[in-house]
């Protein structure tokens, strides 16, 4: 009897532990988790019933099925309905409308996700994710008018551009142009209506840009910026590179410059600096001048810029160089960005036009920096200082002297280099020192947009 009643409680426990085994792998392991898969949309709470929403749906133990339905008030469409029997744990699908239709009689309809993993919980079942989306039917695209441009623009060089633009679900607004930039515009004048500054980089052998306007519903118009292009042909310089110049500033520069520690070759410390060194004080200064405003603006009206009085070139702005060393050519190339003005050592370096600076560092090649936002995306720099007097959050006035003449960072004689960018990219200083260029090209343009904006 005893024996009989130690067996029961062996087999007690036994069963006691199969049930805990059960019950831990049941809490732990993979094909019984507990999690519903998880959905993702590419458009939520607007829809043009036209382009299709792309729907991501993954779970960890696989997918069994998915199912989307379309509804309104009047209709339902199963537009979705797949099982998946090799229980991918990711699966796309799209979401179009129903086959022949294209409009609905609604403003909105209901899109309804289902999808169910390869789990063994929930009694062998798995786990069902259920959500239902409202969205609103919008098929209108925006209206997009060009009011005014620039006539022409020149390669390296500056134009602008005045839109209106208007969708009551608005979402997007930018200048896209064929060599991958894109263009933010600043609201101008009037509710609806907005401007930019458009840039042509010297590197690129061909320009056009078009403005880009989308709703939240997916409804998309463009408008091409109906500008003239000119080319301009720059300079192409053969530098031959001397043992003096390699020995000399070459060497002083690469012992203060991380990229070029540990390298004892004189040419690799050249190629550094000249390539390396300098991409990584571009791509800071391109990402501060890249910045745009969301204010609105009322008016641009910028003077000739004349940074050094008295000043005269001393090189030119887009000139490729091209450097050759001992008979090994082409070791090294790059383009010079700015416009080198020189006049006496250590000459005063003035704002012509007032603005914040938002940079007053070293950096690199370009020696002591301040570089000046005016507004409008169009921004200032001043390299190779001996001394800067604005610090970055300054406002610099209208004639203030910021800074002197010197020959920190990359250069071989007191000089200025100055730059001036339009939303991070390098333009023909030439054209803003230019009062009749200014007026032709940019408050000429203001000047009618105005008035057109001012009739309505």
């Amino acid at each position: 009897m005893r024996r009989g009643r130690k067996n029961s409680g062996i087999v007690g426990w036994i069963l006691v532990a199969a049930v805990l085994a059960a019950l831990g792998f049941m809490a732990f392991s993979p094909v019984f988790e507990r999690d519903d898969p998880k959905v993702t949309l590419s458009q939520e709470g607007y829809w043009n019933f036209q382009d299709p929403i792309h729907v991501n749906v993954e779970d960890v133990s696989g997918l069994k099925s998915y199912k989307a339905t379309i509804s309104t008030p009047h209709d339902e469409w199963v537009v979705v309905d797949e099982n998946n029997p090799s229980h991918e744990i990711k699966k796309s699908f799209d979401i179009r409308p129903p086959k022949g239709v294209r409009r609905v009689d609604s403003n909105s309809i209901v899109l309804k996700i289902e999808a169910t993993d390869n789990s063994l919980w929930g009694l062998f079942m798995g786990n069902t994710f259920k959500q239902e989306y409202t969205l609103v039917i919008d098929q209108r695209r925006p209206v997009l008018s060009i009011i005014a441009n620039s006539y022409k623009i020149q390669k390296g060089g500056s134009a602008i551009v005045i839109f209106k633009a208007e969708d009551a679900n608005l979402e997007s607004l930018k200048i896209q142009t064929n060599f991958g930039k894109t263009f933010i515009a600043q609201p101008f004048m009037k509710e609806g209506y907005y401007a930019s500054l458009v840039a042509w980089p010297v590197q690129e052998a061909s320009f056009s840009a078009t403005v880009v306007a989308r709703d939240k519903a997916g409804n998309e118009v463009r408008n091409a910026i109906p500008l003239r292009l000119k080319d301009h042909v720059y300079r192409v310089s053969n530098i031959e590179l001397s043992d003096q110049f390699l020995d000399g500033k070459i060497a002083e520069l690469a012992n203060t410059y991380e990229q070029t520690a540990g390298v004892d070759d004189r040419l690799e410390q050249f190629r550094i600096i000249n390539e390396k060194v300098r991409a990584d004080n571009e791509k800071i200064i391109h990402g501060i001048t890249s910045k745009v405003s969301k204010n609105m603006i009322t008016d641009f009206n910028p003077v000739p810029f004349y940074p050094l009085v008295n000043g005269q070139k001393v090189a030119d702005f887009g000139d490729h160089r091209i450097y050759s060393y001992k008979g090994q050519e082409n070791v090294s190339q790059a383009y010079h960005m700015g416009l080198d003005l020189a006049s006496v050592a250590m000459g005063p370096i003035t704002s012509s036009n007032g603005g914040k600076v938002v940079f007053s560092q070293p950096n690199g090649i370009y020696g002591n920096l301040p570089i000046i936002d005016h507004g409008f995306g169009l921004y200032t720099l001043y390299g190779h200082c001996s001394e800067v007097h604005v610090q970055e959050g300054d406002t610099a006035a209208i004639a203030q002297e910021i800074a002197k003449t010197g020959l920190s960072g990359y250069a071989m004689g007191d000089h200025l280099h100055f730059g001036i960018l339009v939303q991070g990219i390098e333009v023909r200083p030439e054209e803003w020192m230019d009062s009749k260029w200014i007026a032709d090209n940019i408050t000429s343009v203001i000047d009618n947009a105005k008035a057109i904006i001012n009739q309505h």
